[in-house]
């Protein structure tokens, strides 16, 4: 209980002060939000009841990129932030980006509010519009859990149950709705309340020990054994028990499209998959004796392309998920019913630590395995940016530097990034909607600096995703938070070009016209004045590859002294499919 609402104080106690010292006591460093009025009783609490302090506001120009930031720094930290948006309308502009965080089970806990639900207190007009029957029914399909408390006494229990909620894996979004009569309510006094530590975030559930023991078995007889290695914390002890199992196992590793989940220059790692499996890769992969899936993005769809159904299989499939957890009628991101011989229903951290304290060590397990990995050759072309160009470019001049790469665009090249640590890359948008990038880099960027990562926080996107959430931006700015986004700029919306010229094709129309409505030209953006307008620093746009590795250079620079700046390079209309560097084949030949 705050000093200054004890029994037999003078203190005024007001609704909103209990809400916001129950938000404070969930120690979130900060509150995303765009201001509301539906809200003001504890925006006013949140400044002068609690200070401004844990949380602190972050202001947002749109309710989505609050979403969005407090995704990118879960990410990061796998610790939720606050955001709170104002009344329907402002859950309204932010479903996308609760639909982002729920498809990659990020912890967020979300507040809104609503206008007086007791009609006789509404306003005339505005409280009516913004007061919604059931408000929590526009996103309840992609979040975890939400309520409407009736009193303040009741929203204390409310966000100590969704904090829970949001934390406990698989994590997810969560939703407390706010009513405004309870915040701007005069209290006669403090609610008594059960201690904090008396609620816990429970532990993952253990393997079942039969299971175990049947995983282990057979990963012990497997001589040739792959790994899909999908979602991972960013806990440092979770990254070395990966690559200790694969070590001992001497098995080969495949990575997909999830934040970095095993090094890229390691002898283990086999390749990036992605979701459509290259040739060599299926027939690869088609040897094993034993793969084991840990949370891997669409394993079952993965596995569809190498056991067609009809032909027989020898490999036994250990499957390590506890997804079903989440899975509903609405959407669809259960996927590809996943095959498997041993479905373990446990985190991958959990079974990645058992295994590697149970699984026989094998004393040549290494030998002969090399990495697959190589820098490329700088380009030293001249004329138009290729996409392949920037890439290459990209890791040769920052190939002696710390960064962590926060996303990459459509058509980045595979096996294109180099992972040595669990922050180096951490994956992009995962709902598939455009404009959640900008927030996502300003909520990376955020944890990286508050946690004082020697990374440079880079982000590689679209033109169509930047200027989609460009004023997420005006966040990094404000709140001096050193980042680098780099607009991959084809001047397009280039995926679906390629699907207007697929359908063209199919309908044997001409396939040349399938740039009509889709380019972003005539005028194009000014990538560079619009992160001035925002009050960052920018570059661009650079158009030839001779300007390219200085322009980078220039950008580094900036943000390891501390500013936030977007680089404008203008790219060919192109998507990359073959890996940037031949290296060796997934089947792991010269």
């Amino acid at each position: 209980m705050p000093d200054t609402a004890k029994p037999g104080s003078n203190v005024r106690v007001w609704g909103s002060d209990v809400v916001a010292a129950a938000i404070k006591e969930q120690n979130f460093p900060y509150a995303v939000l765009n201001p509301g009025a539906s809200y003001r009783g504890l925006h006013d609490s949140l400044v002068n009841y609690t200070g401004n302090e844990n949380p602190k506001m972050l202001v947002v120009l749109h309710e989505e990129h609050a979403l969005a930031i407090a995704q990118g720094y879960a990410t990061v930290t796998d610790q939720p932030l606050a955001a709170i948006v104002h009344s329907n309308v402002g859950l309204m502009h932010a479903t996308m980006g609760v639909f982002d965080a729920w498809c990659a089970r990020t912890p967020v806990v979300l507040f809104g509010a609503t206008g007086p639900i007791d009609a006789a207190k509404r306003r005339p007009w505005i409280d009516w519009i913004h007061t919604t029957a059931d408000q929590a029914s526009m996103i309840r399909n992609y979040i975890k859990w939400d309520d409407t408390p009736g009193s303040a006494t009741a929203a204390i229990e409310s966000i100590r149950r969704a904090t829970i909620l949001a934390r406990t894996q698989p994590c997810g979004p969560v939703f407390v709705n706010l009513d405004a009569t309870i915040q701007e309510q005069e209290l006669d006094g403090w609610p008594v309340t059960q201690p904090l530590d008396s609620y816990q975030v429970p532990n993952p559930p253990a393997p079942n020990a039969a299971d175990l023991d049947q995983a282990v078995k057979w990963l012990d007889e497997g001589k040739d054994v792959v790994i899909f290695a999908g979602r991972m914390s960013r806990d440092d002890k979770a990254w070395k028990d990966r690559i200790a199992l694969a070590e001992a196992l001497g098995a080969r590793v495949f990575i997909g499209a999830q934040p970095g989940p095993f090094p890229t220059t390691h002898a283990s790692f086999s390749g990036e998959s992605g979701f459509n499996l290259r040739p060599d890769m299926r027939e690869a992969i088609r040897k094993a004796d034993v793969i084991l899936a840990l949370e891997y993005l669409d394993i079952g769809g993965t596995l569809a392309q190498v056991f067609p159904a009809g032909q027989p299989r020898h490999t036994k499939i250990i499957n390590c998920s506890i997804e079903y957890q989440l899975h509903n009628g609405w959407i669809m991101d259960y996927h590809v019913l996943p095959m498997c011989d041993l479905h373990i229903t446990t985190t991958t951290e959990q079974l990645t630590s058992a295994l590697v304290a149970r699984v026989k060590k094998r004393p040549d397990a290494m030998k002969g395995k090399e990495s697959v990995y190589s820098l490329p050759a700088m380009p030293t072309g001249k004329g138009e940016i290729g996409i392949r160009d920037l890439a290459a470019t990209f890791l040769n001049v920052t190939k002696d530097m710390d960064i962590a790469l926060m996303g990459r665009p459509i058509g980045w090249p595979p096996n294109a990034t180099e992972i040595n640590h669990p922050h180096d890359w951490l994956g992009g948008s995962h709902g598939g909607g455009v404009g959640s990038g900008p927030g996502n880099a300003v909520g990376m960027a955020l944890a990286l600096r508050d946690m004082k990562s020697p990374r440079l926080p880079i982000m590689v996107l679209g033109d169509g995703d930047f200027t989609m959430g460009c004023n997420a931006i005006w966040t990094a700015a404000n709140e001096k938070i050193p980042m680098l986004l780099i607009v991959a700029n084809n001047r397009a919306y280039f995926n679906d070009e390629l699907h207007q010229q697929n359908v063209a094709k199919t309908r044997a129309r001409p396939e040349e016209r399938a740039w009509i409505g889709q380019r972003i030209e005539d005028p194009a953006p000014d990538m560079a004045a619009i992160a001035r307008g925002f009050g960052l620093d920018g570059e661009g746009p650079i158009e030839k590859l001779e300007d390219l590795p200085k322009a980078l250079e220039k950008a580094f620079a900036a943000v390891k002294a501390g500013k936030s700046y977007v680089l404008d390079v203008v790219t060919k209309r192109e998507y990359a499919h073959a890996p940037l560097t031949d290296g060796r084949s997934a089947a792991g030949k010269k």
